[in-house]
């Protein structure tokens, strides 16, 4: 036994290799349209829910918008150089409706189309495999007039949307994710207002839910209509949850959370409806829910797509209404500079979860990385050790739960440069990549360089 534990050790401190994975395993990074591509108003892209969001006074951080971002939009054979020079296999993007659709009715526009042409054109040419994220946040602003994802119309015009898309560029696109992050979309979106639209109603946030998961299964049978051999997911982000004591009042508060959190999307999804506990205690502030929709939103899935970034600890609040539950900061944890909890063990925790209550199809760690202050050093270097420790914790963490048998088949680093990020504006930075937002200068970062050795199977 102790030979084991010795033997355990030693492998644990011992490099980690890209070889410890399975030989078809993916490694990608993710970006989203939004917080990249720059060229708002450029070849007939229309606002989006984000632009006019951005306008609002104090709702971002820094108080900066996204017109620029990192022009990705004339700069992707520069980006598409650096993920291929890292050693990456995949690029997981977003595209742009209001790069498609410039309003209710009209036909596609050629010059966003020909834009995502390029793009992955670019991509292939790259050898790298294209994950395309239909919907990253970025509702156009006319549909959001009619009332936005509130409003069931919406789920016909993303199926339109979702349509045009798919059938254009699924001759060399085969992976899809539907949507990333509803959790987001609904609460911090309808309910809590941090990000656009900015709406603050528990009612309006689970309706909104309601109508990105119908579209999601409805847009799972359309894909697959339309692109051979297509494998369709959705991306949610998901917590491992704790109670803050043992007391009665904070595991009932982790229940509630937790079916909120994690499980409203994750039973609907399973074929198993919302949580019943939870329909019942929201009761006055439930979705409209009509015939048929539990069947569509369950339409099975080719992978399910985790984004992980931390844990979450629980205690009973009062509130205006019964979901009500509170967050601690658990104090002597390691944080990144967003104030996240860094905790690789939490993703086991979760992963395990997931195989145990709802033996999902194959998962993909859509997104996983961190925040931390990047400063640029006098010979221009960066030395993001934080970052780097960041990644290889996490990645031993899945190497061993893919051991264990749970069946992860790809991981994408969120992200491969600093971007704008949503409501913090350019304060935070999670790229493996610094940008200079002025010069739009790219400078890979000490962590990029680990990267790149790993994937090419160095230590």
């Amino acid at each position: 036994m102790k030979t084991l534990d010795r033997q355990n050790l030693n492998e644990s401190l011992a490099p980690l290799m890209r070889t410890h994975f399975p030989k078809e395993f993916v490694w990608g990074s993710a970006s989203s349209a939004f917080q990249v591509e720059g060229a708002h108003d450029v070849d007939g892209r229309v606002a989006s829910i984000w632009d006019q969001f951005a306008q609002q006074p104090g709702a971002i951080v820094d108080g900066a918008d996204a017109k620029v971002a990192c022009d990705h939009y004339h700069r992707w054979p520069e980006d598409l150089d650096l993920m291929r020079g890292l050693g990456f296999d995949a690029y997981r993007f977003s595209i742009a409706w209001p790069r498609i659709f410039s309003k209710l009715g009209g036909s596609a526009n050629t010059k966003g189309l020909d834009f995502y042409d390029r793009l992955l054109d670019g991509v292939c040419e790259r050898g790298l495999q294209p994950w395309l994220t239909l919907y990253h946040w970025d509702l156009p602003q006319y549909l959001q007039a009619q009332g936005g994802w509130a409003a069931r119309a919406t789920v016909d015009a993303y199926l339109e949307f979702a349509d045009c898309v798919s059938r254009h560029l699924g001759d060399r696109a085969k992976h899809w994710i539907t949507h990333n992050e509803p959790w987001c979309t609904a609460m911090h979106g309808h309910y809590d207002g941090i990000h656009a639209p900015g709406v603050r109603d528990l009612k309006t946030a689970l309706q909104a839910c309601h109508h990105v998961l119908l579209s999601h299964g409805a847009a799972v049978r359309l894909i697959k209509n339309n692109v051979s051999n297509a494998k369709v997911g959705i991306a949610l982000s998901l917590h491992p949850l704790h109670a803050a004591s043992e007391s009665a009042a904070d595991q009932a508060a982790l229940q509630r959370h937790d079916g909120l959190r994690n499980r409203w999307y994750l039973d609907p999804l399973h074929g198993r409806g919302y949580p019943r506990d939870i329909w019942e205690l929201c009761a006055a502030y439930a979705p409209e829910v009509k015939a048929q929709d539990m069947q569509i939103i369950a339409t099975p899935i080719d992978f399910l797509g985790v984004n992980y970034y931390f844990p979450e600890t629980v205690y009973d609040a009062p509130a205006a209404h019964p979901l009500r539950t509170a967050l601690v900061q658990n104090a002597d944890v390691e944080r990144t500079a967003f104030g996240w909890e860094v905790a690789p063990q939490g993703l086991a925790d979760l992963l395990k979860r997931i195989k145990t209550d709802y033996q999902t199809a194959p998962i993909y760690i859509t997104e996983n990385g961190a925040s931390y202050e990047d400063l640029v050093q006098a010979d221009g270097s960066i030395d993001d050790s934080e970052r780097m420790r960041f990644y290889q914790r996490h990645l031993r963490v899945l190497r061993d739960l893919i051991r264990e048998g749970v069946d992860v088949q790809g991981y994408f680093a969120w992200t491969l440069m600093d971007n704008f990020e949503w409501a913090q504006g350019y304060r935070r930075r999670f790229g493996l990549c610094y940008v200079d937002f002025k010069t739009q200068e790219r400078r890979l970062k000490k962590s990029a360089y680990w990267f790149q050795q790993f994937l090419k199977n160095h230590a």
